[in-house]
């Protein structure tokens, strides 16, 4: 085997990691496999026989791109790669294909909607503090210097990201637990379509409002009754497949986030085991008032 071959080979088994790093990294499998790609060009320009952890230094190559990457994003705040120049066709290791809508449906289910969706909240340097050090294990020491911080003050960054990510429950432990439970299967009801289900869940006097970017007429909505309100339900049953628990304000409620991206909120008043009450948020400035967080 030639020496290109044998390095192309040696890519190609932490391709995976590298992978799962970048997306985390950035949320999107494009993005993802661009910076992937991207350490590859740098790792075929490069002399590593002197290196010992290949797998090392290709993470932090990555890690260098990924937050390059959100901090351009941070400035542009765009939500695809088109500004970016396509790379050669012709390289040995090339990017993925175009990734299929469905792959990148299933990997932001893998990882974690509410995840993403937190994680996007992150400045850049403690989106990386928090995801190598809490989701890959990589130490302080190895981070510092890709943010060019000390490790206690990286610590510091992971462990701000780490109390995002957590949130705060503003209820009981049993009652968060009991809530859970009625959320959990007021989106199982939906994602099933199991209308009986759904009914059985809801106080026959239920209020349902929702902003007026929720559509499809530019006006808050205001829907009364069970039966209503499941109907309602029903049709946004596609959907719901983009939607995971989550805390919202300190209480669970769901998030509803098409390929980690947030779309809606929904927050959920609930007595007696029974819903009473939905509040359907979608307008960008009462998305960006909630504070989300990841259930355990």
């Amino acid at each position: 085997m030639d020496e290109g071959s044998l390095l192309t080979e040696r890519f190609q088994e932490h391709r995976s990691h590298l992978r799962a790093v970048s997306y985390r990294m950035l949320g999107s499998l494009t993005e993802a496999d661009d910076a992937v790609q991207e350490a590859w060009l740098r790792l075929s320009r490069t002399d590593v026989s002197e290196v010992e952890n290949l797998g090392g230094w290709l993470t932090t190559v990555v890690s260098r791109v990924c937050l390059n990457m959100l901090r351009s994003r941070e400035t542009r705040r765009e939500d695809s790669l088109d500004a970016y120049p396509a790379h050669p066709a012709d390289l040995a290791v090339g990017r993925e294909d175009t990734v299929d809508p469905e792959q990148e449906a299933v990997m932001a289910d893998s990882v974690g909607l509410a995840l993403l969706v937190v994680l996007d909240t992150l400045t850049p340097a403690e989106r990386l503090a928090f995801v190598l050090h809490d989701l890959f294990a990589v130490s302080f020491d190895e981070i510092a210097p890709l943010l060019g911080k000390s490790s206690a003050a990286t610590r510091q960054l992971a462990s701000r990201a780490r109390r995002r990510v957590k949130g705060a429950p503003l209820v009981a432990e049993a009652d968060l637990a009991r809530r859970r439970r009625v959320v959990e299967a007021f989106l199982a009801a939906t994602r099933g379509g199991h209308f009986d289900d759904l009914v059985s869940l809801l106080h026959p006097d239920v209020v349902l409002r929702a902003d007026k970017a929720v559509g499809p007429t530019p006006r808050p909505l205001v829907v009364t009754g069970a039966v209503t309100v499941a109907t309602g339900a029903m049709a946004a049953m596609q959907r719901a497949r983009a939607t995971q628990p989550a805390l919202v304000d300190g209480t669970v409620g769901l998030a509803m986030a098409p390929l980690g991206r947030l779309f809606l909120v929904l927050r959920f008043t609930i007595e007696d085991g029974l819903i009473t009450g939905i509040d359907v948020v979608a307008e960008p400035e009462r998305l960006a008032a909630l504070e989300l967080a990841v259930l355990d």
